[in-house]
């Protein structure tokens, strides 16, 4: 009863407030109406939605002065408030921002569909491995047990022989029997897609057919199949973002590598630009294709002759003679494939050209299958048999190495085509510029030039000189008046070209315990090192305007480089830049400008990178930068060698870690190779020069000294660049271990002791004082009493800060690393050391070697003295540095 009172109570006094909500709602609907007239909510008719559009195309956010000037400028929109045209012009703004946004993650998902996928197949693939891995494994253990008891079964019957039984030779021999077969049977299911029996074919279309149809066959099973055991690339991590899934075979016949990624192009596209070759493998010279015929299944047949360079002066060139399948599948996949062609398919043969050695390409190709949504997922199998007996034995690890393969041949496929994929979906953003072709055309100019140079083809032109007695300098002169016809050029500026032939000086070392991108940075950053100012001055005249005197080597006489950035792939493995050559001057009898430009390309710089090829390749260029100006490279490439490879190096392979001592005392450098891997690297250098033909004495007299002062240049960076100069702890960043630098670092302590009456290492246990102070957290530097101060010693701080090495210490001074006001306040305060003793630098800015500015809380300079109380040095100490 109470629930129904309380019910009739609610109802009674909603009755009576009834008219009051009517008369609420009835203004809230006239307020809703007053809302709209007043500009709140506006239909646009479609002429306004289309004048808005137009504008939006021009001008997608418009400021206040320039909405009112629409509504002026456009009569359609003067009924519109210009608080109205902000709003939808926000609106308009953020419909774009979330159509992108939708688009970019459609395609996300696209790609993660596909990654998926691909990573299924590829779980697929390892599942079949190891099962087929498992098989052979069962088998063999059953096969050795098949022998043990064969074995006791012929201990038994040398035991029945006495009683004359018989019946147990006749188990034996039914055993062998079954034994035997299995045996076969068992190997030949295992591995007939290793060593498959091809039977005698002919150079008739009908026998290139079954040699193709065999090709594609064997290419599926290694890119889909368990035909070769593949293991992972060390260091390759697939995922969505990664260059793809690649890996490197494991105890098959050759090199093999295989990739399998995802790609932006349809498959047409992709076929198209990998059959390309030269367009994107660095190290193939040229592809010819001497033959081709169609199949009646849509296909085509190709006899290509293809020739690869020689990474290093000291290897001949290969080539191969190939026979190239290409077909499309029931399921719509395209497939490239390819294999040698040699006796055992009685096809068509090729003899080896001239300085070049035969090698043999295995069932490899590329599988391309379209993609959902657009693209293609890519399967890339290279196999070789690069026949490594023909090369040193200490170069030998090129032409085994599978990791080089995957490196310089499978991923660089993989690279290329994305790159191409960046330029076409996303040409404002790409790391090549607006003109993505001509620089890649540039990059691929400058490294062809670079393998010419190395190799030396006569059917290029060039021709050996007689050597001077010593083989450590190759010097090749290349008069062929038709290859030089690119450089008998007139440039814009007004120079013309005189020379009429290159000559080339190179030369091959084996280096070790330094790490090729290391090097290479090296080589790059610090020019001054190892470079001549002089004969760069000489090789852009050689081609500007022809020489008229010739420099002699001589060191020290660089003004600096500038070095500023041109263009760069996705993955930054590969870049371009100009050097600019500053304050080069007046070159003896040379009238130059005082600046000289090189065009340059550098690979291989990230050291964490696996078995990658390092490379430093420049040449002179005009100021004019014309798209057919003549290059002419030189450079150095560094190819890293297998660790544990204890080979000796040939007559022409200089082994500078065997050669180098360290020290006034001529110690030898000494440490802990274990620790460092005992890593050995293959440098070659080359480096050409336009002449004239009657000054060809004189030049190759140049060539010679200046390609063995950059060897020895090169011998002394590398000595101070490898861990072993450091002792043992060479991953820890060691001092240099020698007395001098013992002594130094006591006298550096002592005297900040004398004159500051504090000391500067907390030096506790049993460290030596050189190793506390190498690690300590502040800068120490030492610089010479000299009218123009230079540092002579430096901390692992302190060359950080400076950002250079030991080596390049002592040519940095002491005024360029501080700004004009820091320059002023050092020289008025630094008679100040040498009368108290010390002096100390409120904190401020100083500039690196490679000028980047570094600040510092405050700084202390103090005069160090040796054991006679004579001036030694004077020592600075920047506190609490950093970069800014």
């Amino acid at each position: 009863m109470l629930l129904i009172y309380i019910h009739m109570y609610v109802c009674f006094v909603l009755m009576g407030h009834r008219d009051e909500m009517m008369a609420a709602t009835s203004a809230c609907k006239e307020g809703t109406k007053i809302a709209m007239d007043n500009g709140k909510y506006v239909r646009y008719t479609p002429e306004q939605v289309e004048a808005l559009e137009r504008l939006y195309h021009e001008c997608p956010k418009p400021s206040s002065m320039r909405r009112q000037q629409l509504i002026r400028e456009c009569p359609i929109l003067s009924n519109i408030e210009p608080k109205q045209i902000k709003v939808w012009f926000q609106n308009r703004r953020c419909r774009e921002k979330q159509r992108k946004e939708a688009s970019r993650l459609q395609a996300v998902n696209r790609k993660l569909t596909a990654m998926n996928k691909l990573l299924m197949e590829e779980n697929d693939r390892l599942q079949k491995q190891v099962s087929h891995l498992v098989y052979e494994n069962s088998y063999f253990r059953q096969q050795t047990q098949n022998s043990l008891t064969c074995f006791d079964l012929l201990v038994l019957l040398g035991n029945m022989h006495m009683v004359g039984v018989n019946c147990g030779g006749c188990v034996l021999q039914t055993t062998l029997a079954t034994t035997d077969t299995s045996c076969d049977s068992a190997v030949t299911s295992g591995q007939h897609h290793l060593t498959p029996q091809h039977p005698p074919k002919d150079a008739s279309p009908a026998g290139l057919l079954s040699i193709a149809e065999e090709t594609l066959t064997e290419f599926l099973s290694k890119a889909t199949g368990t035909a070769v055991e593949w293991v992972q690339m060390p260091g390759m991590k697939p995922g969505p973002d990664s260059i793809g899934i690649v890996a490197i075979s494991h105890g098959c016949t050759g090199v093999a590598a295989r990739a399998c990624g995802l790609v932006g192009l349809d498959p047409t596209r992709v076929a198209e630009i990998l059959k390309d070759r030269p367009s994107w493998y660095r190290d193939c010279r040229a592809v010819d294709v001497i033959n081709m015929l169609s199949t009646a299944n849509g296909g085509t047949i190709e006899l290509l002759y293809m020739q690869l360079y020689a990474p290093t002066t000291l290897a001949p060139a290969r080539d191969f003679w190939l026979l190239r399948y290409t077909s499309v599948m029931e399921d719509g996949s395209l497939v490239v494939c390819e294999r040698s062609l040699n006796n055992t398919q009685n096809g068509p043969s090729m003899p080896p050209a001239v300085n070049f050695v035969r090698a043999e390409l295995l069932p490899s190709g590329y599988l391309i299958r379209p993609c959902e949504g657009g693209g293609s997922i890519i399967h890339i199998v290279d196999h070789m048999d690069l026949e490594p007996w023909s090369v040193p034995e200490v170069l030998r690890p090129l032409y085994e190495s599978s990791t080089l393969l995957a490196q310089k041949t499978t991923m660089a496929a993989l690279r290329h085509l994305r790159q191409i994929s960046q330029e076409i979906s996303q040409p404002n953003v790409t790391g090549w510029g607006r003109r993505p072709a001509a620089l890649r055309a540039l990059s691929h100019k400058l490294s062809k030039g670079f393998n010419e140079a190395v190799n030396g083809f006569t059917d290029e032109g060039w021709s050996m000189l007689e050597s001077d007695g010593v083989d450590d300098v190759t010097l090749l002169v290349n008069s062929s008046p038709g290859k030089m016809m690119d450089i008998n050029f007139s440039y814009s500026n007004g120079f013309p070209s005189m020379g009429n032939a290159v000559l080339c000086a190179k030369a091959s070392m084996l280096l070790q315990n330094v790490p090729p991108a290391v090097l290479l940075r090296f080589l790059r950053e610090h020019r001054s090192e190892w470079a001549d100012s002089g004969i760069d001055a000489y090789s852009a005249a050689a081609v500007k305007a022809g020489p008229c005197s010739l420099p002699v080597p001589r060191g020290g006489s660089f003004g600096g480089q500038v070095i500023l950035p041109l263009a760069h792939t996705i993955e930054h493995e590969e870049f371009m830049e100009v050097v600019k050559l500053e304050n080069v001057g007046h070159y003896q009898d040379m009238i130059m400008p005082s600046d000289i430009f090189l065009l340059q390309l550098c690979t291989g710089v990230d050291e964490n990178a696996v078995s990658t090829c390092a490379e430093l390749i420049f040449a002179p260029i005009d100021g004019s930068f014309s798209e057919d100006a003549p290059i002419i490279p030189s450079g150095f490439r560094i190819i890293p060698l297998d660790s544990g490879m204890d080979a000796s190096s040939p007559n022409r392979t200089l082994d500078l870690a065997s050669t180098l001592e360290v020290g006034a005392a001529g110690n030898r450098a000494t440490g802990d190779k274990s620790s460092c891997g005992s890593t050995k690297s293959v440098m070659t250098i080359a480096f050409q020069f336009v002449y004239e033909m009657q000054l060809q004495e004189n030049v190759a007299i140049m060539a010679r000294q200046y390609v063995r002062s950059i060897i020895a240049s090169v011998q002394r960076v590398a000595l101070a660049l490898s861990p072993s100069f450091f002792g043992s702890h060479a991953g820890l960043g060691s001092p240099p271990g020698t007395p001098e630098a013992q002594t130094l670092a006591r006298w550096i302590c002592q005297s900040y002791r004398c004159y500051m009456g504090d000391e500067l290492l907390k030096h506790e246990g049993s460290e030596s004082i050189l190793k506390v102070l190498w690690h300590h957290t502040d800068a120490v530097l030492c610089c010479s009493l000299k009218a123009l101060p230079v540092f002579t010693f430096a901390n692992q701080a302190g060359l950080d800060m400076l950002e250079t090495t030991l080596v390049s210490l002592q040519d940095i001074s002491l005024e360029k690393i501080f700004d004009e006001n820091g320059r002023k306040t050092l020289f008025a305060e630094f008679p100040q050391v040498m009368q108290q003793g010390f002096m100390c630098l409120q904190g401020g800015i100083c500039l690196s070697s490679m000028g980047r500015p570094v600040s510092y809380e405050r700084a202390v300079a103090w005069k160090v003295v040796n054991d006679e109380e004579n001036a030694h040095c004077i020592c600075f100490t920047f506190i609490n540095w950093s970069f800014v």
